[in-house]
This record gives C-alpha cells, sequence and structure tokens, in this order.
C-alpha cells in the first residue's frame, strides 16, 4: 500500500516541501509524508516541511482571533527564567502596556475572552477585558512552556549550573531536553490542542491572552495549509483509492523564536469557512502590534540585532480606494497615502537608515522620497548642520503590475473570498511572482553584507504582495505559504538578522500599522469581504 497526497487548496501546495518523491520506475512515481519528527544533531535550519496533524475543526461562519502576550512582568524585568511558574506579576510598566493594548483594541467587540491561569497572563486580560460582563475562561493549556528545572533561575544561573542544555535551549530549542522532557515539542502540542477549543467555541471574535512562547506556537501550528492523504493499493494494470484521510500543516517547531511576541504584542488571525466544509481557511493579519514602536532597540530571539530589513508598503492610492486592495498600477498616492508615507518616515525618524530600495512606481517612489528627505534632515538641528546622504536605490523586480493585474480571479457572486492580500490570484501568478521576489530578496541580502557597516538598516518601499513573498523566503517557505500573510497599505514590517545576512532571519512585526493613528486600517477591520466581526 502506498499513499497518494491532494492538496486541499488553491493553489496547490507545492509537495516538495511535504513529499519525499520515490521513484518505482522511468514512468511511475509514489509520494509519501516526509518524517516531521527528526530530531538531527546540531542546529536545526528552517523548513518549510510542515508540522501534519489533524485538521481543525469546521466553522459555520468566519471567526477572528487576536492573541495578546501579558504585560512586562518582575521577572521579565529581571531577566529570570519564568516558564510555567506563577510567582511573578506585572510591573508598573506591564499595566501600562495591558492599559495601552486596551486602547488599540477598544472598538473590537470580543464575544469572548480566553486567558492563560497565570497570574502576569490573567491581570493583562482583566485590563483589556474592562467592564465587559462575560466572564474570562482560563484554560491550563494557554499557560507557558514548560522549562521544569529552568525555572526560577536568573539567565547567567541557568548557563552556569546546566551549561551544554542551557546552550542547547539558546541554540536548539525544538531538540532541548530537561528532566526527560522535551518541552517545545509538548508546547506545539498544547498549541494544537487549544485552537481545537478555541475554534469549537461558539463566538465570532476571540480574545487570547497568554504568553510569548504560547503565542509563538498558536501562530505557526495556525498557519498553513490543508491537505489529503489517500491511501490505495497499487495492482499492475490499475490503482484502487481508498478514503482519504485530511492532514493539516503549520509551522514545525523549529520556528520557535522566530516570529516574536513582544509584551502586551497582539497577533490576529483569520479563520474563515470552507465551502465544502472541513478546517478553515487562515491567514495571519497582524504579528507583533506593539505598544511601543516596532523598530526600537530591542532584542530579537534573546540576540541583540545589527542588520536589519524594514518593509514599508506604499501609501494608499486612488486605485486602491476603489478596488479595496492595493492597486498594482504604476498610480500616484492620493491624499490619505501621501499622509500615511509623511506618518512612516517620521516612525523611521531615530534609525539610522543606511540605503532606501523602491520598486520604480510612482507610489512606492512618493513614500520613499518622504523617508529619505526625513532621514536626511534628522541630524539637522543647527544652522550649520550637513544633512546626512540617504541612497536610494530603484529594484526592477519589486514592481509587481505586469504580474498581479492580468491574473485576479473571476469575482464570481457568491465565491467565498478568502483573507490575504494574494488569495485572490492563481497559482501560475504566485509563481512569477515568487520567482521575481527572489532575485530581489537576493539583492537585499547583497545589499544587508556591506562590511563597511555593521549596523545597517535597509528599508524597502513596495507593494504588499512583494512584501508578503519577501517575508515568506526570510523565514525559508515556499510560494504555497504565501496567501498565509496580509499586509495593507502603508503597513510596516520588520525583519532581523541577529545573526547576520547569511543566518535566520527573524519578523519582529507583520503589518503595523498603529503609528498611522486616525489613518490606519483598524485592527478591527475584517480581512475578509463582506463580513464583520463585531
Amino acid at each position: 500500500m502506498s499513499a497518494v497526497v491532494v492538496a486541499a487548496t488553491l493553489p496547490p501546495y507545492n509537495q516538495r516541501s511535504v513529499l519525499l518523491l520515490r521513484r518505482r520506475n522511468s514512468t511511475r512515481s509514489s509520494l509519501s509524508l516526509q518524517e516531521t519528527q527528526k530530531p538531527p544533531s546540531g542546529e536545526r535550519e528552517l523548513s518549510s516541511e510542515p508540522s501534519a496533524s489533524a485538521p481543525f475543526p469546521s466553522l459555520q461562519a468566519a471567526k477572528r482571533v487576536v492573541l495578546v502576550r501579558h504585560g512586562q512582568s518582575t521577572w521579565n524585568k529581571e531577566g529570570r527564567i519564568q516558564g510555567s511558574s506563577d510567582f511573578s506579576v506585572l510591573t508598573k510598566k506591564g499595566e501600562s502596556q495591558a492599559e495601552t493594548s486596551r486602547y488599540m483594541l477598544i472598538d473590537e467587540s470580543f464575544d469572548v475572552c480566553f486567558s492563560s491561569p497565570l497570574i502576569r497572563s490573567r491581570r493583562t486580560a482583566e485590563i483589556i477585558w474592562g467592564s465587559r460582563e462575560e466572564e474570562i475562561l482560563t484554560d491550563s493549556d494557554l499557560r507557558e512552556i514548560d522549562l521544569y528545572s529552568f525555572q526560577g533561575l536568573l539567565k547567567h544561573e541557568g548557563k552556569a549550573k546546566f551549561g551544554a542544555t542551557y546552550r542547547q535551549w539558546q541554540v536548539d530549542a525544538p531538540n532541548f531536553n530537561i528532566d526527560s522532557h522535551y518541552p517545545v515539542r509538548e508546547l506545539w502540542a498544547r498549541a494544537r490542542n487549544c485552537w481545537n477549543k478555541i475554534l469549537a467555541h461558539e463566538s465570532r471574535s476571540v480574545l487570547v491572552v497568554a504568553h510569548n512562547a504560547v503565542n509563538q506556537a498558536l501562530v505557526a501550528t495556525a498557519i498553513g495549509t490543508i491537505f489529503f492523504l489517500c491511501f490505495g493499493f497499487e495492482f499492475t494494470l490499475f490503482y484502487l483509492y481508498l478514503p482519504c484521510v485530511p492532514i493539516q500543516l503549520g509551522l514545525g517547531t523549529e520556528y520557535f523564536r522566530i516570529l516574536l511576541q513582544s509584551n502586551c504584542g497582539v497577533s490576529v488571525l483569520d479563520f474563515t469557512p470552507r465551502p465544502e466544509g472541513g478546517s478553515p481557511f487562515i491567514c495571519l493579519n497582524r504579528l507583533n502590534q506593539t505598544p511601543n514602536s516596532p523598530v526600537a532597540a530591542g532584542s530579537s530571539g534573546g540576540r541583540k540585532t545589527s542588520k536589519r530589513i524594514i518593509l514599508v508598503c506604499h501609501g494608499t492610492t486612488q486605485g486602491d480606494v476603489e478596488a479595496g486592495v492595493p492597486n498594482a498600477g504604476d498610480e500616484p498616492m492620493n491624499m490619505l497615502g501621501i499622509i500615511q508615507s509623511q506618518k512612516t518616515a517620521e516612525l523611521l525618524l531615530d534609525q539610522k537608515v543606511s540605503s532606501i530600495v523602491s520598486s520604480c512606481k510612482s507610489s512606492c517612489l512618493g513614500t520613499a522620497m518622504a523617508i529619505s528627505r526625513v532621514q536626511e534632515a534628522a541630524d539637522c538641528l543647527g544652522a550649520d548642520c550637513v544633512p546626512r546622504y540617504v541612497e536610494l536605490k530603484q529594484v526592477k523586480d519589486l514592481d509587481v503590475d505586469d504580474i498581479l493585474p492580468q491574473s485576479s480571479k473571476d469575482g464570481n457572486q457568491g465565491e467565498v473570498v478568502q483573507p490575504g492580500i494574494l488569495n485572490r490570484f492563481g497559482d501560475e501568478v504566485l509563481s512569477t511572482l515568487w520567482d521575481q521576489s527572489g532575485n530581489a530578496w537576493q539583492f537585499l541580502l547583497n545589499e544587508l553584507s556591506d562590511e563597511s557597516n555593521p549596523e545597517k538598516i535597509v528599508v524597502v518601499v513596495g507593494h504588499p504582495a512583494i512584501h508578503v513573498a519577501l517575508m515568506s523566503h526570510c523565514i525559508n517557505l515556499t510560494k504555497d505559504w504565501m496567501p498565509s500573510f496580509h499586509l495593507d497599505a502603508g503597513s510596516v514590517s520588520v525583519l532581523d538578522f541577529p545573526d547576520g545576512p547569511t543566518g535566520r532571519g527573524i519578523i519582529r512585526c507583520i503589518n503595523y500599522t498603529a503609528h498611522l493613528g486616525r489613518w490606519s486600517i483598524p485592527i478591527t477591520r475584517s480581512a475578509v469581504d463582506d463580513e464583520e466581526f463585531y
């Protein structure tokens, strides 16, 4: 008996990242699932090989889930390893962060709140939940990662006491073993269990308040796709198929510490029912929208970073307004777009931007010029100062107008519109976009590799579609994961490289728009046409 895999979404799942091809002869091949729990020695590289499990429960209506990490705790401040211990409480700063998150979400009419039972998370949930009458539901599976003997130690104490084990926790967390446990693997299993309970709840808009590691696991296990594993008996002249088993794909444990969750950072996932039932379409609408600036100095994955790419989506054009999505044509920004570009320039005011790389299109160049002008004047506080020169480069591979317009799916009435900027496009277009973005990504890595400047920040201005592709390249996904992400006009996404451009990329935030103020796309606005989450 052998296995045949049939993808259940459009575009079809790239089988190179899911399957091993076994050639039986020159005319026939069969497909089998790769092993996903192989513990290699040394540091694991990022891979788009999925973590396979049973599919999520089907939905009757669209559901939005907003994840929030708790505010700064006393043990966060001390640099103490918390894990699932319950001895730390929110600091005054943590309470203030939770209050800021409450205002960020003030317009959201949540139906229910799930919270970790740990004090620091529960208190954050109470602040955000405010005067709502509904009871906060606590769930033990939402507790922070269990770190056993590590818990309560200062980080330097953990290093001194556990040596190689602590080192493995730092560099190879998926295979980290302590007290006969694999904490990250256990966490991923818990996250899957959490999703089953959250999605089974009869609600349209859900608030989940938990912790850094568990929120990372929730995001990673959610985004992905579904395929069917079909078993059949192979005979000499024909193949007899048996019923297919649906399998849900998500990012594996090697993505721990790749999708950051800062104190009180907000992440948003949209779940849309499939017409045929079964596991829903899933889209990451935002990642780590923080109370403070996403470009402020800080660590990424526990390490300082000196190399960074900041993806800036161009400001709104009139075509965006008419189409309802960012337009790929060569149009100048409207007044809203001009304001958005200026707000983005102000957000980056304190960053020493090394270079700005832009698409050649009018809206992108207009946004890039606004950033450039502010950067060059940022250090001019006196009458005789010299403006700082910031090089602006135009890269044709960032243009998408020749790719997107000709390939939009026909909008049949009654068709379910999935969330995500690229779900309206077919596989051929995604392939073209992916290949072109690969060239652009290599250009950006070369730009970041300048050894003459150890602290390099490159700002990239382009269409949301090209930025989704660049993010996917950054964390070593394939083209078929691109519809799992959404970006809005005027948004900012931040990619950090603590090990330099040849090392792992870390996503600090996706689709950040808080800097736009009243000119932003609210967190609470649906990314699905004709669907409300209020």
